[in-house]
């Protein structure tokens, strides 16, 4: 079984994945990281060498190898379900579940490592609460496409496998 972990940047993708893979047994994979190690460059760098498109065109390419694994947990870029029909890929391939963290949450999580976020390094953090709403409610239609909503504040790695196992 494919287990896709999706939402915003910073809602906690990559520890609670790898939660879940520790209590599977499923390897863990992390498109972010994967792009990372596959390309040699930071998601940064890259943004500021190349360009959005071009990350978008590979984050797809490194999800269509999710679907090498038969039994996987996969933190998605907090992009990847917003992008072509990657939603869908997503959808028909593995057990999607949107991690959700409120607005106040995000903004204090991202406040502090945004310079390491290629879409929030330029916005000042005055702007930054409005830039993470405005984002938020744009991605929201391809977020709550998943099989299952989770506020990631309050819930565990063994909820999702309850959850999931029913």
């Amino acid at each position: 079984m494919r287990i896709y972990l999706i939402g915003y940047m910073a809602s906690g993708k990559t520890r609670m994945g790898q939660e879940v893979s520790a209590l599977t047994g499923y390897p863990f994979i992390d498109t972010d990281e994967l792009f990372e190690e596959r390309y040699r460059i930071s998601i940064v760098d890259f943004f500021e060498r190349y360009n959005e498109d071009s990350f978008r065109k590979i984050e797809k390419k490194l999800l269509l190898e999710t679907l090498n694994y038969d039994d996987a947990v996969i933190a998605t870029g907090g992009g990847i379900p917003c992008f072509f029909d990657n939603m869908d890929i997503i959808k028909k391939n593995g057990i999607s579940i949107y991690l959700k963290m409120n607005l106040i949450s995000l903004v204090d999580r991202l406040s502090v490592i945004k310079k390491k976020r290629p879409l929030l390094k330029n916005i000042a953090t005055p702007e930054l609460e409005s830039y993470i709403r405005a984002q938020l409610v744009e991605r929201e239609m391809f977020y709550s496409q998943a099989d299952y909503t989770v506020d990631v504040e309050i819930i565990t790695a063994n909820d999702i496998i309850r959850l999931i196992s029913t």
